[in-house]
């Protein structure tokens, strides 16, 4: 059970303490980040406060007035917390995001807390990136009391939106299109709203077909495309072995077809087997 959480007085009799984890489980507060998500550097988990602490006459922003509609009534965080709280996550998703010629512009979106929530008075809220999650698109940030009377411990969901240009459908495009030029615009997409890859560049898709149709404005990611078949069972291929500062030729015949990106058995002319990924029309690399 979430400590320093109540439920409203109206559930209270109903609830025996065994039914309090699922009830409070149903109001979506969970503490836990999501696994399976790469882990991030401690610094950005560790509970030491960064800036000065938010105080007891701010967090009564928080808290739903009791006359509030459960239906459409949310809990706002005070200005700032809810800087911090954008602090943390930006500079996570900087972090998760890595190194890239043009740094995207990052914007995060708080949602709220659930209004039925009845927090005890704190004299200091820490917001936390929560252990294993992973700061980008529909995330959640905890915000901890580690100065009051009774301590807490609940999760806020947030959004992390990732901005770069990126291609677009100029207009509907049903599955089974061949790309052409006229068929792409450029404009700025949330990179992590999909876990799929979008493509910027039109020499990456003009010409390929479309795996499924894309609306209107909707950003073409890389499984929208259907893969390439680059040579088929039988076929001579050219074998490449790139090494640190080199690479050495030569030819062979495909032990089956080559789809784009995928593994693919080729035999040398010396009869050897060999894999590797198929990399263009009638070519395998092979890293070395």
């Amino acid at each position: 059970m979430i400590r320093g959480v109540s439920t409203l007085p109206s559930v209270r009799p109903f609830l025996s303490r065994a039914l309090m984890r699922p009830a409070l489980s149903l109001l979506g507060l969970w503490v836990c980040g999501l696994a399976g998500a790469e882990p991030l550097p401690a610094r950005l988990i560790a509970p030491a406060p960064t800036k000065s602490p938010i105080q007891a006459s701010a967090l009564s922003l928080i808290a739903a007035p009791a006359s509030a509609d459960p239906a459409t009534a949310a809990t706002v965080l005070p200005d700032n917390l809810a800087a911090e709280v954008q602090r943390l996550a930006r500079e996570a998703a900087v972090i998760v995001w890595g190194d890239a010629a043009t740094p995207p512009r990052i914007e995060v979106v708080l949602g709220r807390l659930d209004p039925r929530l009845k927090l005890a008075p704190c004299q200091q809220v820490l917001p936390y990136l929560p252990a294993g999650t992973r700061p980008l698109g529909h995330t959640r940030m905890g915000l901890r009391c580690v100065r009051g009377a009774t301590a807490w411990n609940v999760s806020l969901p947030i959004a992390v939106k990732v901005w770069a240009t990126s291609l677009v459908a100029s207009t509907a495009l049903p599955a089974g299109t061949v790309l052409e030029a006229r068929h792409l615009m450029s404009a700025d997409v949330d990179l992590a709203e999909r876990a799929d890859p979008s493509i910027a560049l039109p020499a990456a898709a003009l010409g390929r077909t479309l795996a499924r149709g894309l609306a209107a404005g909707e950003a073409l990611r890389r499984n929208d495309l259907k893969t390439r078949l680059w040579f088929s069972a039988g076929d001579t291929v050219r074998i490449v072995a790139v090494g640190p500062g080199y690479a050495i030729s030569s030819e062979g015949q495909a032990m089956g077809p080559g789809l784009e990106g995928q593994s693919a058995r080729v035999r040398t002319e010396s009869g050897r087997i060999v894999s590797g990924i198929a990399a263009g029309e009638r070519r395998v690399e092979l890293a070395l």
